[in-house]
């Protein structure tokens, strides 16, 4: 990461190449026999013109948490070479800003697996750094049911959140933990609105509206993440902003504007922000990368 890779859309020289002062960076365990998230785009089935991706099989926490504490050292060490600030404050995300600053990295949980349903580790894990977390990734787990990739699709699959995903939802208020709502599905959503802990946060999601994918969000969503002061990241994966859901790196950039536009025109510019999804989807190769 701080000297550059080969191929994916994300490194340091890159970011520094492309002005990107920050972002949220994702710890993701697969699924057993999976090298990474599943191939979104390229379905299991198809019937009627609706396309379903299988459900991922859950991660056993013990294995979440020591595959996440491997990656999130390795954040750490690139942060002790001076490298990247890891954000633990507001302060730390507007130094990136100045003139030679490292850039900053939010520590982010893609699925809450690394925590486990007591929330014993949930402490030790924020003063680390952990400022933002989804429960859930594309599958269950103890806190939620993520939603199921499915296209066409209303995000309203599966049931909503457990008794120790409540429980998470209020420890994270509590800490001051973003959640990120993008892999939840319709229930889920609906059972954090009703707690009232806080701004709704989507950190990479499209418009239902324009593209009708189980990962995308309705207008009443839309509209009770406003309502809270909450905050829509618009995705670039090609599936959730292409209203035919192809993965296919051809797919112009307006794709992606269209989502942008309708979340700004629905509910206001201030609520929109930069989702990207970088190394978990396929992008618009116009796009490129993060340079």
């Amino acid at each position: 990461l701080a000297s550059g890779r080969e191929g994916g859309h994300l490194d340091l020289p890159r970011m520094r190449k492309g002005g990107m002062r920050g972002g949220i960076f994702a710890l993701f365990t697969p699924s057993p026999g999976d090298e990474g998230p599943a191939p979104i785009g390229h379905c299991g089935g198809a019937e009627g013109g609706t396309f379903v991706e299988p459900l991922a099989e859950p991660v056993p926490h013990e294995v979440a948490a020591a595959d996440a504490t491997a990656v999130a050292g390795r954040l750490f060490a690139l942060e002790r070479a001076g490298e990247v600030t890891v954000a633990r404050s507001i302060a730390d995300i507007d130094g990136a800003l100045a003139e030679g600053a490292p850039p900053v990295a939010v520590l982010h949980l893609e699925g809450a697996e690394p925590i486990d349903p007591a929330l014993e580790s949930l402490p030790a894990w924020y003063a680390a750094g952990l400022r933002s977390i989804g429960p859930v990734w594309s599958r269950a787990n103890a806190f939620a049911t993520g939603v199921q990739f499915v296209f066409p699709s209303s995000p309203d699959i599966g049931p909503g959140l457990t008794d120790a995903g409540v429980a998470l939802i209020k420890a994270c208020a509590e800490l001051g933990i973003v959640v990120d709502l993008s892999h939840l599905n319709e229930k889920g959503f609906w059972d954090v609105a009703d707690l009232e802990v806080g701004p709704l946060v989507a950190s990479h999601a499209g418009a239902h509206a324009v593209a009708a994918a189980s990962r995308n969000l309705t207008d009443r969503q839309l509209d009770a993440i406003a309502d809270s002061g909450g905050l829509v990241g618009i995705v670039f994966a090609t599936v959730f902003t292409r209203a035919d859901f192809a993965s296919d790196p051809d797919t112009p950039l307006a794709t992606i504007a269209a989502h942008a536009r309708y979340v700004a025109d629905r509910i206001g510019v201030e609520h929109v922000a930069l989702g990207s999804d970088f190394d978990g989807a396929t992008v618009p190769a116009a796009l490129g990368d993060a340079a």
